[in-house]
């Protein structure tokens, strides 16, 4: 069970993740961009996040522009619409509508698919993870066997599970549900939460796709807000 409510109130508010990770398959780490430094950073492993809540959206290199692709995020994939805009052309709409629908043209400007995951970290700060590809069907099926338990328990990465899909091989992140959390952990997690509840009820406040140029591109049982199959995803 998630601990923020997908809800929609009045307002506007900054993205609060104060990291943007993705999964590095070759290296076994996350990573994300540190915008203070101007570079990338690794996240390394052991790692552990309290899950907040997730959503869907795209991101995405645009050949032709030479840069970022992103879009809106939406909680339920199959039925609300997406806008896939690029960021060095403007925010122009690339493609828009629902993702079953757009999918082909997204994935021919570079867009694909991915999980945008929120949580709080062991410091108390907010985070997002943005996975694609196999690390969306890992997720996944670690949600929906322990969804229940995620609203007072850490979710710990420990290590990495190596697959296979013909001669190509890469790496997955071996999700677990960890500790319950401490009475001082509850605290900073919850201070966290309510931030975070704020943003979330603004963001889908406004009643359409979000049209500002995103704060950070970042570098290149039960399944919550999922109404498409992982496979028909990606």
């Amino acid at each position: 069970m998630a601990r923020v409510n997908h809800t929609k109130s009045d307002g506007k508010s900054k993205n609060p993740a104060t990291k943007f990770l993705e999964w590095k398959s070759n290296e076994m780490v996350f990573s994300y961009y540190d915008k203070s430094a101007g570079q990338n950073r690794t996240q390394e492993l052991p790692f552990r996040f309290l899950f907040l809540q997730h959503y869907h959206n795209v991101k995405g290199w645009h050949e032709r522009s030479q840069g970022g692709l992103w879009s809106n995020e939406v909680y339920y994939i199959g039925s609300e619409p997406i806008t896939v805009r690029a960021f060095k052309e403007q925010g122009a709409p690339i493609a828009s509508g629902l993702y079953k629908d757009i999918k082909a043209k997204v994935n021919a400007a570079g867009g694909k698919y991915h999980r945008s995951v929120y949580g709080v970290d062991a410091n108390g700060s907010i985070i997002n993870l943005q996975f694609k590809g196999s690390v969306v069907s890992a997720w996944s099926d670690f949600i929906e066997k322990n969804g229940s338990k995620l609203e007072n328990n850490w979710v710990d990465v420990n290590g990495f599970i190596e697959m296979k899909k013909g001669m190509v091989s890469y790496t997955v992140p071996k999700f677990t549900v960890g500790e319950a959390l401490s009475p001082s952990d509850a605290i900073k997690v919850d201070d966290a939460a309510s931030v975070f509840q704020d943003y979330i009820d603004d963001y889908f406040a406004k009643g359409d796709v979000d049209n500002s140029v995103p704060t950070d591109l970042g570098s290149t049982g039960t399944k919550l807000g999922v109404d498409m199959s992982v496979k028909d995803l990606y």
